[in-house]
């Protein structure tokens, strides 16, 4: 079992820049798909942003961040990383980091789903401002 720490929200002007880590201390990612959701103010569900799969590091993306957020894993599989560039202000939301087993997920569509995920961190927020 896993359970992801998140780390490295704040607060940034629209435009900039930052970088969430997601951290295991129990065991490694080796055998799963960790993902980003976030939730907005006000918003009723978490929403995908991006997830990774460990073996094979395959990659997917909301089409809203796609180009901006860039999702990458080190070499040890212990850490997840989220680089979120040109960020904007509707970007505002905490984000939580999630993980779940690999066999859960084996169609495309799988991977943006909550209900695949069965590991959740307790969020980290991200304030973008004008």
């Amino acid at each position: 079992q896993v359970q992801p720490v998140e780390s490295g929200g704040g607060l940034v002007q629209a435009g900039g820049s930052l970088r969430l880590s997601c951290a295991t201390s129990r065991r490694t990612f080796s055998n799963y798909v960790v993902g980003f959701f976030r939730q907005a103010p006000g918003g009723e569900f978490r929403e995908f942003v991006a997830s990774i799969r460990l073996s094979g590091s395959t990659t997917y993306y909301d089409e809203s961040v796609k180009g901006r957020f860039t999702i990458s894993r080190d070499n040890a599989h212990t850490t997840v990383f989220l680089q979120m560039n040109s960020l904007k202000p509707e970007d505002t939301a905490v984000y939580y980091c999630t993980a779940g087993i690999s066999s859960r997920f084996f169609e495309s569509e799988h991977y943006s789903l909550r209900e695949r995920y069965e590991y959740w961190g307790q969020g980290t927020q991200v304030t973008v401002s004008l």
